[in-house]
Order: structure tokens, then C-alpha cells, then sequence
């Protein structure tokens, strides 16, 4: 997906700079190291875009002010920042990796990622479905997966609001569906809220893939973009499986789009953030990682990406209820066993091809 947070005591002013490894400055002593580090600017490697702008517009400057350090943020999608963590095994240059769930699996199965310190991040305050296995790192957002229609178009036809996902199936949406490729998370949370939805799981997806294959019936083209905004401008979906945050983002433009949680579950998308293993300044990474899950910058996100605050008892905007997983939506959504999908992924393909996108 992409696209989906303490004050802290004054830490010695380091440089920033576009490359990855810089001269420090500041503090007295052009050799001293922010929290504890070798040298350099702390690098955060995230998301881009919406993203991208709203760290630079709410989160560094008030983490660099509080710290007194710099930060250089390199943006990319959560598969290109884990690609970077694997060629830098040997000398990590990222200090904090900020990617979706799935990808974060991957990253620790790979043995990239060193553990959050619950002394500096504030763990026990975050709601259950964004706590990472072993603490081996957060979530600092939160957005589900589930429909996105178009309220108009489907007043028009007499076509009922879908509740569940297999309403995607009914005749009246015939080549009015644009459907997420298994490629993308989307079609993965697809795939999996059918299963569970049929009695199945990520253990046993043969109920999920019977449920697409007959919703597909009704697909014009299967997106590998993970962005179906153009389909539904063009007129060419009147549904998709989309994300709540993009379904809001293209709300803002007057378009009449609206979000779902299926009833049968709505899949989480957690947005999170990990301190690299053997990265070059781990105190401060752990600092920036616990900046993020402050109150204030969990609203100021919130407001520009759409993804819900993952801490229990933050202050909701009102004017975001409908825009974003709110509090009472979180304890309904259905968190993703992603060491078994990342482990058949491959197969699943094979078999979505064959079964699903062929139909």
C-alpha cells in the first residue's frame, strides 16, 4: 500500500545531507555522534508522496527541534526501502525503515530489524492490532481495506449498497468492477477476507479463491497499481476493493465515492516503523520511532494521510470520523497472518492466474 508517530531531551546537532554517509557537526566537537551513533544525519526511509510531504511538513521539523539533530528522509515504496535493507546488511545506512505489515514480515524474517525499546517507545499504549511480533517494531498508522463505490452510480442502477464482499458478485455490476491483482496488497486482503468470510483463512485460502473467481465474473481489468482513482473518474468502476485512505482522498475531490467495512471483516493495513539492526545511531532511531506515536503528530498525520491514530484515548478530529479508521472501527478490522502469506505468496499467484484473472 503505498499508499498508510515526548518530548525528548537535547541530543548533539548533526548535519543533514543527501548522502548517506556525512561528516557530523555541532555539539562541540566535529567527531561527536547523535545518541550514541557513528556519525551522520539519522536516515528514515519511507513512504512518498502524501507521505513524503506531511513528515516534512509535521513530523521532522519538530523531531529535529526537540533533539537537535537532522534528519535525511529518502522516500520509496515499502518493497524498494526492504530491498536497501538486504544490499545493506553488512553496513546498514538506514536507521529507520518506516513499511507496510507485509513487507515489515519479510524484513524480520530476513533478520533486518533490531527490537523496539519499550523503555523509550510507548508500546503498552498502542491498540493490539499494530503491535508488531516481538515488538520487532510498531505501527504508527492504521487504514483497512474494504469497498469503495460509488453511491450515485448504484442509486441509478438500483443496485442495494454492497455490505459484504461477495455483493461485488451481483449480476447488476457486470464489467462495472475493477479488482485488485493478487500483485498488490489489496488483491492479498481481497483474497483472505473471502477466505475467512467462507470458513477459510490464510491456511486454507480454496474458499477465498471460489469466492473471487465468482466476483471476478464481474471485473473489467484487475489494477496492479494499488491506485484505482482514474477508473472510477473515467466512469469505468462503479466498485472496487480499495483502501479507506485512498477512498477519502479522492472523496476530497467531490467525487462521489464512498468506503465499506464489510461485514464479514474489513483487513488491516498497519503502516510501521522499525529500527534497523546494526544501524549507525540506534538511540536516536528508537527516539524517532517514539516521536511518532506522540498524540500530536498521530493527529497531524491523521489529517494529512488519512491513516488512523494507533494509539488508545488520542483525541479524534470529528471532521476525519468518516475519513479514517476511527477508534471504534479498529477492534472489528482482521489483521493479516503475513509469515504465512509472504511464505505462499508464490503459489497463490500461480493459482489467482489460472483461477481468477483467466476466467
Amino acid at each position: 500500500m503505498d499508499s498508510h508517530r515526548s518530548a525528548l531531551p537535547a541530543l548533539c546537532a548533526v548535519s543533514s545531507a543527501l548522502a548517506l554517509t556525512v561528516a557530523v557537526t555541532g555539539c562541540g566537537s566535529p567527531t561527536a555522534s547523535a545518541g550514541g551513533g557513528k556519525g551522520g544525519a539519522l536516515v528514515v526511509a519511507g513512504y512518498g508522496g502524501s507521505f513524503e510531504t506531511a513528515f516534512h511538513d509535521s513530523v521532522l521539523p519538530t523531531f529535529e527541534k526537540s533533539c537537535g539533530c537532522k534528519v535525511t528522509y529518502i522516500p520509496g515504496s515499502s518493497t524498494d526501502t526492504v530491498a536497501k535493507l538486504k544490499a545493506q546488511r553488512a553496513h546498514p545506512q538506514i536507521d529507520v525503515a518506516l513499511v507496510d505489515d507485509g513487507p515489515q514480515a519479510q524484513a524480520l524474517e530476513a533478520g533486518l530489524l533490531a527490537s523496539i525499546d519499550t523503555k523509550v517507545v510507548p508500546v503498552d499504549h498502542v491498540v493490539k492490532i499494530a503491535r508488531m511480533e516481538n515488538d520487532s517494531g510498531v505501527g504508527f498508522g492504521l487504514t483497512a481495506t474494504g469497498i469503495a463505490y460509488n453511491p450515485e452510480w448504484f442509486a441509478e442502477h438500483g443496485v442495494p449498497k454492497p455490505t459484504t464482499w461477495e455483493d461485488l458478485a451481483n449480476p447488476k455490476l457486470k464489467d462495472k468492477v475493477v479488482l485488485p491483482s493478487i500483485t498488490n496488497t489489496y488483491g492479498v486482503g481481497l483474497l483472505v477476507g473471502a477466505s475467512r468470510a467462507n470458513g477459510g483463512s490464510e491456511r486454507d485460502v480454496g474458499p477465498g479463491f471460489t469466492a473471487v473467481r465468482e466476483i471476478a465474473g464481474n471485473a473489467v481489468t484487475f489494477d496492479t497499481t494499488a491506485d484505482v482513482s482514474n477508473y472510477f473518474l473515467q466512469g469505468q468502476a462503479a466498485a472496487s476493493v480499495w483502501g479507506v485512505s485512498r477512498t477519502s482522498t479522492l472523496a476530497d475531490k467531490d467525487f462521489p465515492i464512498a468506503f465499506v467495512y464489510p461485514k464479514d471483516g474489513a483487513i488491516a493495513l498497519v503502516t510501521t516503523a522499525n529500527v534497523v539492526k546494526k544501524a549507525p545511531h540506534q538511540e536516536l532511531a528508537q527516539k524517532f520511532v517514539a516521536h511518532l506515536l506522540e498524540p500530536s503528530v498521530q493527529r497531524a498525520l491523521a489529517k494529512a494521510t488519512y491513516d488512523g491514530s494507533v494509539i488508545r484515548g488520542v483525541k479524534e478530529d470529528p471532521a476525519l470520523k468518516n475519513k479514517v479508521v476511527s477508534a471504534d472501527k479498529v477492534d472489528s478490522l482482521l489483521k493479516l497472518d503475513w509469515k504465512t502469506i509472504n511464505k505462499n505468496r508464490a503459489a497463490w499467484t500461480d493459482t489467482w492466474n489460472k483461477r481468477v484473472e483467466s476466467k
